[in-house]
């Protein structure tokens, strides 16, 4: 009897110990959600994985990091392609400085590069929303940072996803590629990329959208993104002078998008073949 009275006591206490992991507090927790769809090609997929290596060791986006009230944050980077596909590619971690940041910099450029079918932006915003539970870490802010070539094609509707963030006060952020080359597919880039990334996507009353104006641009514009994620920066609408726009209003001196247009533009795509 005392044994098995022993035993309880050491299970509660132990599970009241793990109860009590401590948490780090951080300036941000970072979810980094990127597009690897059937519209990105093996050459641009590695283009996007090299601009985030590239930014996240960046001497700009490190001094973001350590400028901060207390000087880190906890990142993770996930991948999503449509509704049946989002997979974390390396999990939580503690960056503080050049050495953190290049030890995940270096996990990230080891993971393999993969692409998948549709897009489903609204499954990568739900994918991510958990994350940010028991992750050992406690921010002051919980932003999900989306980038893509396309608009929500597959799965729920991205702004059933996009109000769910909005429920819990996570921000979302956008970085829409802008390019103008057909897919491997055959499919031509929705219009106007932009304007849905702002009017569909992001959420937060800090949110904004960074544009990159081709993958090749990409570099450019998520180490410019980085800084004012980590920041918390909210910027204007303005061109940097190499030409890449960075904005949280848009001009409207172009047709908004509908927030289903990628389902309809792939409904009728799917009609056509």
């Amino acid at each position: 009897m005392w044994k098995t009275l022993l035993v309880a006591i050491a299970v509660i206490a132990l599970s009241g110990a793990a109860a009590a992991q401590p948490v780090t507090p951080v300036d941000l927790e970072l979810v980094l959600a990127v597009d690897i769809s059937g519209s990105v090609d093996d050459e641009e997929a590695r283009l996007q994985r090299n601009g985030y290596v590239g930014a996240l060791t960046s001497p700009e986006v490190v001094r973001a990091v350590t400028s901060g009230m207390l000087g880190r944050i906890a990142v993770t980077y996930m991948e999503y392609a449509g509704a049946a596909f989002s997979e974390v590619v390396v999990g939580w971690s503690l960056i503080e400085d050049m050495a953190s940041a290049e030890a995940f910099a270096r996990k990230l450029a080891a993971a393999p590069i993969r692409t998948e079918v549709w897009t489903s932006i609204a499954h990568a915003i739900d994918f991510a929303l958990p994350l940010f539970a028991d992750n050992a870490f406690e921010g002051t802010r919980q932003v999900i940072d989306v980038s893509g070539d396309g608009p929500n094609n597959n799965g729920v509707l991205v702004t059933d996803a996009r109000a769910r963030a909005q429920a819990l006060g996570v921000t979302v952020n956008g970085l829409p590629i802008i390019n103008g080359r057909v897919s491997p597919s055959g499919w031509p880039q929705m219009e106007n990329l932009d304007w849905y990334y702002e009017d569909c996507v992001i959420t937060g009353p800090t949110s904004f959208i960074v544009v990159a104006n081709s993958f090749q641009d990409f570099a450019r514009a998520i180490r410019r993104k980085l800084v004012l994620e980590i920041a918390n920066a909210t910027p204007l609408q303005q061109d940097d002078e190499r030409g890449g726009v960075w904005l949280r209003f848009a001009k409207t001196d172009r047709p908004r998008i509908p927030c289903d247009a990628g389902e309809k533009r792939l409904e009728d795509h799917m009609e056509t073949y």
